[in-house]
């Protein structure tokens, strides 16, 4: 079991930052990479960013050369720091963790979510 809490979002004016914390707990020597997704009201949820054990990232077209994730171990911790943030960011953004074993299988965590809204 791995448990996910996300922290750090809020109201911001557009071309502000703002830096999302994930903190994780319980079996997080199982997790084999972490994902920040976004739901937007009315839209599907998608990807923004990812982050191996390694630390090879990976961004959405929407996310790249504003968003950067990062992870502390230390602190069981994965961020997303957000600048030049634009009123289209606004949403719910949500943690997420993932495990791959080639016989047992794949199991996703998910935090609870966080709302972001940006201003114009």
């Amino acid at each position: 079991q791995v448990q996910l809490v996300e922290s750090g979002g809020g109201l911001v004016q557009a071309g502000g930052s703002l830096r999302l914390s994930c903190v994780a707990s319980g079996s997080i020597l199982s997790i084999n990479g972490m994902a920040w997704y976004r739901r937007a009201l009315g839209q599907q949820r998608e990807l923004v960013a990812t982050i191996t054990s390694d630390g090879s990232t990976n961004y959405a077209d929407s996310s790249k050369g504003r968003f950067t994730i990062s992870r502390d171990n230390a602190k069981n911790t994965v961020y997303l720091q957000m600048n030049s943030l634009k009123p289209e960011d606004t949403a719910r953004y949500y943690c997420n963790a993932i495990s791959v074993r080639t016989y047992t299988g794949v199991f996703n965590y998910w935090g609870q979510g966080i709302q972001v809204t940006v201003s114009s």
